[in-house]
C-alpha cells in the first residue's frame, strides 16, 4: 500500500506553509486518460473496469494518487471535456457502480482518486445550456450570450459580436437560431462557456462537487479553472483585440485570470472543502505564470487551491506561429521558466511538477533522444530525474514511466484530436498561413494525440490495451513501437525506465530533502547541463536533513542534482564542480541514471556521458 510507505513530514520541515504539512507534500500523482488506458469489453475504448483491473500495476509503481481525465456523460466532441451530465458516467466508460468499485479498490491499495472537474464550460447538450437557449427560462443567463454586431444580419458571416478566435480554430462565437443570439465558446463550439458571474451557476457547480466528494472521491483537478472569471467593461462590454494573420483576435485577454477569480475560488473552498480532510485540489493555471499570482492562489492562507499547473516551461519550444511551428528547446529557457515557478512558491504555496500530460506531446520525443532505444531509455531517465527532483508534487502521465514516444502519424486521417484537425484546416486551407507539409510536421511534433495512443501493456497486436481478437480496433492507432516499449518488458527489469521511476517515487516518499527541501539553481547559462541544489534549512538558516532510515538527523545535508540534457558528453559546470570541491565518494550517490560507480567517476573526472544524471549527497 503506497500511502504507508511515505514518511510523515514533521512541522519542522516546511512544505507549502500549512501546519501540519499536507499529506500530498511527498506524494506522486499518476494521470490516467481513460479512453486509452485499458479496454475490457472489446469496443476499442478504455473503461473504468480496465482501470480497476490495472490498479495493482500502479500500486507496484508506487504512486499515491490517481487523476482521471473525464468519464462523465458526454457527446465526446472533445474526448469528454464537453460534459452533458456531471453526475452520470458515460456508458462508454461504464456505470456509477463501476466507479464505486474503482474507488473502493484504489482506497484498499492505499491510493486516492482525483477526478477532472470541467466547469469553465459544459457541453451544448447539457440541460443547462438547452434551457438557456430560451430568454424566458431561469437558465437564460447561465452562459455568455450576445446579440449580433449592430447593422449585421444574425447568423451571417461577420455578424459575430467581435473577432475573438477559439483556441480550437474558427470564431469563439456560435450563432443559435432558437435564441437568435451568439454564445461564447473558447474551445469547441459544443463547449459553451458558463457565466460564473451568475451565483446560481456557481452554487449548482458546488452542489455537484459536494455530491462527488460525498461519494468518496479525494479531490479534483480543475480544467482551465483560471478562465472562469471574465474581464468585462463597466457595462459588460467585451472588448476586441488586434486581429491576427488567421483573421481572429485573441480571447486570452478577456478570459484569463479575471478580476473575480480569487473570490470564486475562495467561495468554492468554503462551499465544498471546508470541514473535509484528506482531499487535494489542483487547478490548470492557464494564463498564470510563475510569480505572485501562482503564490497567491496556492498559499494555504488564502484558501483557494493546493497547487496549480503552470505551463510557461512547456511554451519554450513554440515558434512564431505558436505550438504548430515548433523550434528547438534551449536548456537555458527551461531553467529560466522552471526557476520562476520554483521561486514563486519558495515562501508559501506549492508547485505541480510535470513534463507530460494529455495535452502535450511525449517529452522523450519532444526534448529527449529517440534515435535508438538505448538513447530513448537514457533520455527518459534523465528527464525524469530532472523533473522529479524539483520541489513540488510530481505528476506522471500514463506511459511516461515506460518512456513511451510520440505517435509518428504521417496522415491527417490518423488524427482524432479536434484541435489538431481544426487547426490544420484553418491554417492550411482557410487562412493559408502554413503549408500542408509544415503543418503536418507541426502536428507530428505537437499534437495532443501524441499522448493519447493506447497504453502499451505488452507486445501483442493491440499492445494489450484491448484483446487481439476484439471485434473493434482501438479508437486511435497503437504506436508501432509497442513491441519494444511495453510494461510487460519492463516491470521485472531492474534497468528499465519503469524501475527508475519506482526509485524516484521511493526517494520522494522517504527523503524529506527531495520532498520539501529548498531549491537553488546552479549554472543558469550552461546549455547542456541542468544542475541545482536541494537543502533543508533550519530556523537559523543552516541546511539540515535526514537520510538515514527516514529519521531526522542533526548533520547538515544538501543534495546536488546534475543532469546532462544532451546526446553529447558534457563537462560538469563550474558551480556544480565547486559544490563538490574535488571530493567524490560513490557511497554518496543517492540515485543515478547509470551505475553509481560510473556516476561517481563522471563527477570526479568532471565529464558526463550523454543523458547522464545523478543525485549526490554533499
Amino acid at each position: 500500500m503506497t500511502s504507508t510507505q511515505r514518511i510523515e513530514l514533521p512541522d519542522s520541515v516546511r512544505t507549502n506553509g500549512a501546519s501540519p504539512n499536507p499529506w500530498w507534500a511527498n506524494c506522486v500523482v499518476y494521470q490516467i486518460y481513460p479512453r486509452s488506458f485499458q479496454d475490457t469489453n472489446g469496443d476499442g475504448i478504455g473503461d473504468l473496469r480496465g482501470i480497476t483491473q490495472r490498479l495493482d500495476y500502479l500500486a507496484r509503481l508506487g504512486v499515491d494518487v490517481i487523476w482521471l481525465s473525464p468519464v462523465y456523460k458526454s457527446p465526446q466532441d472533445d474526448n469528454g471535456y464537453d460534459i452533458a451530465d456531471y453526475q452520470q458516467i458515460d456508458p462508454m466508460f461504464g456505470t456509477l457502480a463501476d466507479m464505486d468499485a474503482l474507488l473502493a479498490k484504489a482506497h484498499r491499495l492505499g491510493m486516492k482518486v482525483v477526478m477532472d472537474l470541467v466547469v469553465n464550460h459544459t457541453s451544448d447538450e447539457h440541460p443547462w445550456f438547452q434551457a438557456s437557449r430560451s430568454k424566458d427560462d431561469p437558465h437564460a443567463d447561465w452562459y455568455w450570450w450576445r446579440p449580433a454586431k449592430p447593422g449585421h444580419e444574425p447568423g451571417t458571416p461577420g455578424a459575430e459580436p467581435n473577432h475573438w478566435g477559439s483556441y480550437f480554430g474558427g470564431s469563439a462565437w456560435q450563432y443559435d437560431p432558437k435564441r437568435g443570439e451568439y454564445y461564447l465558446h473558447q474551445f469547441s463550439k459544443k463547449q459553451p462557456d458558463l457565466n460564473w458571474e451568475n451565483p446560481a451557476v456557481r452554487h449548482a457547480v458546488y452542489d455537484m462537487m459536494n455530491w462527488w466528494m460525498d461519494r468518496g472521491i479525494d479531490g479534483f483537478r480543475m480544467d482551465v479553472i483560471t478562465l472562469i472569471s471574465k474581464h468585462l467593461g463597466p457595462n459588460g462590454e467585451m472588448e476586441d483585440g488586434e486581429i491576427g494573420p488567421e483573421g481572429y483576435s485573441n480571447v486570452y485577454w478577456f478570459c484569463e485570470d479575471g478580476p473575480r477569480l480569487d473570490e470564486f475560488l475562495q467561495e468554492m473552498h468554503r462551499e465544498v472543502f471546508d470541514g473535509r480532510d484528506g482531499y487535494m485540489t489542483v487547478g490548470e493555471g492557464t494564463g498564470i505564470e510563475g510569480g505572485p499570482r501562482d503564490e497567491h492562489i496556492t498559499d494555504p492562507r488564502n484558501r483557494e487551491l493546493d497547487m496549480l499547473f503552470v505551463f510557461t516551461h512547456l511554451d519554450i519550444d513554440h515558434g512564431e506561429g505558436g505550438k504548430w511551428t515548433p523550434k528547438p528547446m534551449r536548456l537555458t529557457d527551461l531553467k529560466r521558466t522552471m526557476a520562476s515557478q520554483q521561486n514563486a512558491v519558495a515562501g508559501n504555496g506549492w508547485a505541480s511538477i510535470f513534463l507530460d500530460n494529455h495535452d502535450q506531446p511525449r517529452v522523450v520525443s519532444r526534448w529527449g533522444d529517440t534515435s535508438s532505444d538505448e538513447m530513448r531509455v537514457r533520455s527518459a531517465k534523465a528527464l525524469a530525474l530532472l523533473s522529479h527532483l524539483h520541489r513540488g508534487t510530481p505528476y506522471i502521465y500514463q506511459g511516461e514511466e515506460l518512456g513511451m514516444t510520440n505517435a509518428g502519424f504521417t496522415r491527417l486521417d490518423q488524427y482524432r484530436d479536434l484541435e489538431s484537425i481544426n487547426m490544420y484546416h484553418q491554417r492550411v486551407e482557410e487562412a493559408k498561413v502554413e503549408s500542408a507539409d509544415d503543418m503536418m510536421a507541426g502536428l507530428a511534433a505537437q499534437s495532443r494525440d501524441n499522448a493519447r495512443t493506447p497504453m502499451q501493456w505488452d507486445s501483442t497486436k493491440y499492445a494489450g490495451f484491448t484483446a487481439e481478437y476484439a471485434p473493434t480496433e482501438p479508437w486511435i492507432s497503437v504506436n508501432p513501437n509497442h513491441d519494444v516499449i511495453n510494461a510487460e518488458a519492463q516491470v521485472d527489469d531492474p534497468d528499465s525506465v519503469f524501475a527508475f521511476y519506482q526509485k524516484l517515487i521511493e526517494l520522494r516518499h522517504t527523503n524529506p530533502i527531495v520532498a520539501a527541501g529548498d531549491w537553488t539553481l546552479l549554472d543558469p547559462e550552461d546549455e547542456q547541463v541542468y544542475d541545482f541544489l536541494r537543502s533543508l534549512p533550519d530556523s537559523d538558516g543552516h541546511a539540515e536533513g535526514r537520510l538515514e532510515g527516514g529519521l531526522l538527523g542533526d548533520a547538515r545535508r544538501s543534495l546536488l542534482v546534475v543532469v546532462n540534457c544532451s546526446s553529447r558528453s558534457a563537462h560538469v559546470p563550474a558551480q556544480a564542480a565547486a559544490a563538490l570541491d574535488g571530493k567524490v565518494d560513490a557511497s554518496r550517490i543517492v540515485l543515478s541514471t547509470t551505475d553509481p560507480d560510473d556516476a561517481a567517476a563522471s563527477l570526479l573526472l568532471g565529464k558526463l556521458s550523454p543523458w547522464e544524471g545523478m543525485v549526490y549527497e554533499l
